[in-house]
């Protein structure tokens, strides 16, 4: 395949805050620079969210002011309301990304608001940020199914989805929260967000591999067009306000899989599994991934 795939590296947000070890800025500051070793040039590195709901996330400014910059480099922060966005804007990422979730139930648990309220509150951040000069993603979440309302019917992502598209961000990205997603999933619902946000809007596609759907959903993501992915060293990663919400799509899989089907993603296969084992002894755990106890292709026995 004559295809090129970004992958964005989530670890250092998504795969840390639901884990109950918590690391120290220097080593959240050393698994952004092993990432970039390694290839990543788009990263997710934390989120300006209140300490209290997500302890995990409180050094944020710290961390954006320890970053190594590079040219190419592209630092991206989560943000739920103005607060958050005045925060990451001071601590000048590079992109931000607001998350509005498709059901009330969890869209109330996970940030206090309905998901009408929240897309209104998108269309804020989006237009705050597009005047600083930051690009913008909005991320609708469970945009495959909830862990509280179970099945997100179609006509529901379309009306989430038409109300992001009309916020005008820079990208929208589906998540797949819990991880339900397979494959024909992927591909009907990336094409209803396709149709309604046009040709020109860059798609993305967030999974969790919590039913080891996530590398077939990745391949059916690239299969309908789309060419960025986000994905966690080592599978790291979950919800805190989502039940049985665990990691994401681990990186060091999704590299091993393109390469093998000849799909360029820039990063290093070897690079990328070393950081999985020093991740590990930072979190005191085994994570999901597989190349690291798997290891690449089998070079030929002598």
């Amino acid at each position: 395949m004559n295809v090129e795939v970004e992958i964005l590296e989530v670890s250092p947000r998504d795969g840390l805050q639901n884990e109950k070890t918590i690391l120290s800025t220097e080593d959240k500051v050393e698994l952004v620079d092993r990432a970039v070793r390694a290839g990543a040039r788009r990263i997710e590195v934390t989120s300006f969210v209140n300490p209290a709901r997500v302890p995990q996330m409180a050094d944020a400014d710290e961390v954006m002011a320890a970053l190594p910059r590079h040219e190419g480099l592209k630092y991206a922060g989560l943000v739920m309301n103005h607060r958050g966005l005045d925060r990451a804007l001071a601590g000048f990422v590079d992109e931000i990304d607001v998350v509005v979730v498709a059901t009330d139930t969890f869209c109330r648990r996970n940030q206090g608001m309905s998901t009408a309220e929240a897309c209104d509150t998108a269309a804020a951040l989006v237009e705050e940020a597009r005047a600083a000069g930051v690009f913008s993603t909005v991320t609708i979440g469970a945009s495959f199914g909830c862990p509280f309302e179970g099945e997100v019917p179609v006509d529901r992502l379309r009306e989430v989805v038409r109300r992001v598209v009309d916020a005008g961000p820079d990208e929208l990205a589906l998540a797949d929260t819990i991880g339900v997603a397979v494959p024909s999933d992927v591909k009907a619902r990336l094409g209803l967000a396709r149709e309604l946000a046009g040709p020109d809007m860059p798609l993305r596609l967030h999974l969790h591999d919590t039913r080891h759907t996530g590398v077939a959903n990745a391949v059916a993501a690239v299969e309908s067009g789309v060419t960025t992915l986000d994905a966690s060293i080592g599978g790291a990663g979950g919800c805190p306000f989502a039940p049985n919400a665990t990691g994401n799509v681990a990186t060091e899989d999704l590299v091993y899989l393109f390469d093998r089907m000849g799909v360029r993603t820039g990063l290093d296969l070897e690079s990328i599994t070393q950081c999985v084992g020093w991740l590990e002894e930072r979190l005191g755990k085994q994570l999901p991934g597989a190349l690291l106890r798997a290891g690449g292709f089998p070079s030929p026995q002598a």
